[in-house]
């Protein structure tokens, strides 16, 4: 009855630290997918010729987490200004006639880089300052400092709650096989008078201790996955509006992290449990 409780209490450990799981990495993901749409602009002086913004664009790539460098031309900044402000493509067709010889934005050509991790802008726009031919940079800093921010709050909130949830399920863990050792004292003293030896007395309960830990995670994590799909799917049709702004990892993607660390940290906490127990409580 005991070990059924371990198991009963590591599976709601395990199922709490899956869900856990999942809604951080997607909340990674989805932040990801944001700081990889925020880009710095590089604006060129108006005397660089196309040799000097191609030799520009080839030093930034060169940059350590630079994942891509768009190209805008003075005609395609152009047409995105005139879409924008002058009421969708026809219209904008109308008034760029009376500009077809004179563009407005004649000297605003310019790359828009994208990095891997936000954090890496700061850096990124010192470098890129320092380059020949270069005018000026502009980057979003109030995006990316929110994101950067956000990035760290999320690191720090998931370690907070995997520690608690370690130390409740040890502790629980540790408790059972407390118990165990108490009701079984008798035979162990007896083990002991004819000739046992310590690891001989000690290896049912570390095996114990495993298998609890081992059952304690796969039962939560077969649940999680056949509510995973589930749960998005309501998630997507409840609130369409957030199918063009969020996505979510799909469920290969998230439990071929999650099986491995789940199976290896409720084994792990049976084991490091039953050890802890043994060494403190049993006198052999």
């Amino acid at each position: 009855m005991f070990s059924v409780a371990s198991i009963a209490t590591m599976t709601a450990c395990i199922f709490l630290f899956g869900l856990f799981f999942a809604l951080v990495i997607n909340v990674r993901y989805i932040v990801k997918n944001a700081e990889e749409g925020v880009s710095v602009t590089v604006l060129f002086d108006d005397d660089a010729d196309q040799a000097t913004i191609n030799a520009i664009g080839e030093q930034i790539k060169q940059f350590d987490g630079v994942i891509d460098v768009d190209y805008i031309s003075a005609e395609e900044a152009w047409k995105q200004f005139s879409t924008q402000y002058f009421g969708g493509e026809e219209e904008a067709e109308k008034w760029s006639e009376g500009f077809e010889n004179d563009n407005p934005l004649a000297n605003s050509s310019s790359y828009a880089v994208y990095v891997d991790q936000i954090e890496k802008q700061d850096e990124l726009v010192q470098y890129i300052e320092g380059l020949d031919g270069v005018r000026d940079v502009n980057q979003m800093k109030g995006a990316t400092q929110t994101l950067s921010t956000f990035n760290k709050l999320i690191s720090y909130v998931a370690i907070a709650i995997i520690l608690i949830l370690l130390c409740v399920a040890v502790f629980l863990i540790s408790n059972t096989v407390s118990i165990g050792i108490s009701i079984r004292k008798e035979e162990i003293g007896i083990m002991k008078l004819i000739g046992a030896t310590n690891s001989f007395v000690r290896a049912p309960f570390l095996i114990e201790g495993i298998i609890i830990g081992f059952i304690g995670a796969l039962i939560p994590l077969v649940l999680l996955f056949i509510l995973y799909n589930k749960v998005v799917q309501y998630i997507l049709t409840k609130f369409s509006m957030l199918n063009n702004v969020m996505q979510f990892l799909n469920v290969y993607q998230v439990f071929e992290v999650l099986v491995p660390v789940g199976l290896v940290l409720g084994m792990g906490i049976g084991l490091f449990g039953s050890i802890i127990t043994i060494r403190k409580h049993l006198k052999v």
